[in-house]
């Protein structure tokens, strides 16, 4: 176990964060419960005082967080296979993450992943600052679309800090049941479910603030394709938001968009061709179509779109061909 004193005093761009984020977007090397642990343990001073996870930094505000490191082999499988790189630079990677693919290595899901092909790649990349991929957003198994992870430190610490702060801007594609005449905004917090823990809920027990912005592009006779927008980044967010509306993503296997009882409910007793829908997508219809942010080396502003997957042009070609009433 090695000591460490991370210190750092708040610049005026980074003011009203969390102290918990603003550890962990400045590069103190833990992870995000692990912040919060040795916060509530007292171990971090902001001016001299402890405080609690929830305090938001101001500027000139003097951090000093006293931790131990003990230094963990890294036990991740590096895979040889392909990813679907849009973009690639010394800096960042942009990848189109395909539906069904794991993003990182956890229980149940140790190969596999998009972690697992990426550090067999840096680590066969001459020059190569950092080895191991640097994941600073992410994707549920089964939503499709564009991420950017990170090659050298730098990166990856401004990356998670546009992501903490909201500069970096990501824009979803959502098919759901039933029809949304309108857009709006949604600010339902998520936590975990009370009873089912693998899933989240609309809940004000042990949950946190989350924000979800949407606008209906097509209209078709029995459901909505909707642009979504992400102001926080809860697990399951838009899934979780949507069903809350009363509009669950079509295919959702846990958030209703496969209940028959449900989906007859949002439909209000118009006629569809439910189970032909189902067998065209068999996961939630959910892309992550559009990633903006800044670059962390050139400071050039940068966009990118990941074209929708198969399943979901089928889909949407299936809802433009079938007859109004």
């Amino acid at each position: 176990m090695e000591k460490k004193i991370f210190q750092r005093i708040v610049n005026p761009k980074s003011q009203d964060i969390r102290i918990d984020q603003y550890l962990f977007i400045s590069g103190c090397g833990l992870s995000r419960t692990k912040i919060r642990k040795i916060i509530e343990e007292g171990k971090v001073l902001v001016n001299g005082r402890k405080v609690k996870p929830s305090y938001r930094v101001k500027a000139g505000d003097v951090i000093i967080a006293e931790f131990e490191v003990e230094e963990k082999p890294d036990v991740t499988i590096p895979e040889e296979r392909e990813v679907n790189i849009i973009y690639e630079d010394e800096d960042l990677i942009v990848i189109n993450k395909p539906a069904g693919e794991v993003v990182h290595p956890a229980k149940g899901h140790f190969r596999g992943t998009i972690v697992n092909a990426l550090y067999h790649k840096l680590l066969n990349a001459p020059g190569a600052e950092r080895k191991r991929p640097g994941i600073v957003h992410r994707l549920d198994k089964d939503t499709s679309g564009i991420m950017v992870i990170g090659k050298s430190e730098r990166a990856v610490r401004e990356l998670a800090k546009q992501m903490a702060l909201k500069i970096a801007k990501r824009i979803y594609l959502a098919v759901v049941w039933g029809n949304v005449e309108k857009g709006g905004t949604i600010t339902a917090p998520i936590g975990r479910h009370p009873i089912h823990r693998e899933r989240m809920a609309i809940t004000v027990i042990n949950s946190k603030p989350a924000i979800t912005e949407y606008e209906p592009l097509v209209i078709y006779e029995f459901a909505t394709l909707l642009k979504v927008s992400l102001k926080t980044g809860r697990t399951h967010q838009i899934r979780v938001h949507m069903e809350y509306l009363g509009y669950p993503i079509i295919g959702d296997p846990v958030y209703s968009g496969r209940d028959m009882g449900k989906i007859k409910e949002v439909l209000k007793g118009r006629k569809a061709p439910v189970e032909e829908v189902l067998k065209i997508i068999n996961r939630q219809a959910l892309h992550a179509w559009k990633l903006s942010f800044v670059h962390p080396r050139t400071g050039k502003e940068m966009e990118f779109i990941a074209p929708v997957p198969r399943d979901m042009a089928q889909l949407f070609a299936f809802l433009k061909s079938y007859p109004k009433v």
